[in-house]
């Protein structure tokens, strides 16, 4: 990403509500797992920072974002690819990656293949993606986002790359309109990052729908992100 949206999101990581709702299901995703965990492109860390309970290793390839990362959570944290990782095989319980596979300087399919190689068998991986392609937009550009899915092009993809146990689920779906309305009606051209302060009132506000979406008993139709939980099967096929 662009040095300035690593700034952005190391200063509102911890407080902004959307990345408050992203690492609690990213939490959720993650329970019962016991052993190291590798937060693959780990940014500025916000996400192993608020989960210090469990055995974070980060891995993140600007050098800036993975110093501020290692600061802020505690954890250790290499630069490098999720394209290529630098870690033995079968080293983790399971893998994170939030919001990475959808970046440019990213192959899916050789991280994939990598995230395969570094789990134990049996170990889990986690991914959150943006949702639905035609969603593109000025702040994707700024990110350097090209890729959006749906819930089922992304389980396709994990069962694509040898994983099992593939479910994809859409979340952030109550404030879905008003994503598109900022995106496509509201914003034009070169338009300022969405990761931004909100006012208190509206942060709490839109903290409040997510949390009620999280307690709900059903998946939501639609949502404005993909969150994935796959294993890698314990038998591997030669």
């Amino acid at each position: 990403m662009e040095p300035a949206e690593y700034a952005l999101m190391d200063a509102a990581e911890d407080r902004m509500w959307w990345y408050r709702a992203l690492h609690r299901r990213l939490d959720d995703a993650l329970d019962g797992i016991d052993g190291p965990i590798l937060d693959a492109g780990c940014g500025t860390g916000g996400f192993m920072a608020v989960t210090r309970h469990r055995s974070f290793v980060g891995l993140e390839w600007a050098a800036d974002a993975a110093r501020r990362a290692a600061e802020k959570s505690g954890a250790p944290v290499a630069r490098g690819s999720v394209n290529a990782l630098p870690f033995a095989d079968r080293s983790f319980a399971a893998v994170v990656s939030a919001d990475v596979l959808c970046h440019a300087a990213v192959n899916p399919s050789a991280a994939l293949k990598e995230f395969r190689r570094v789990l134990r068998p049996g170990g889990r991986l986690v991914v959150n993606m943006p949702a639905y392609a035609w969603m593109l937009s000025a702040h994707d550009t700024r990110v350097r986002n090209v890729r959006r899915m749906t819930a089922r092009e992304t389980a396709a993809m994990l069962t694509d790359a040898g994983f099992a146990q593939a479910q994809a689920r859409y979340w952030n779906g109550l404030l879905l309109p008003l994503m598109i309305a900022q995106r496509k009606i509201l914003t034009r051209g070169d338009s300022a990052s969405d990761v931004a302060p909100f006012p208190p009132w509206l942060d709490a506000i839109f903290r409040g729908m997510t949390r009620f979406e999280r307690a709900l008993p059903f998946p939501m139709p639609a949502g404005g992100s993909v969150l994935a939980i796959a294993v890698k099967p314990v038998a591997e096929q030669p």
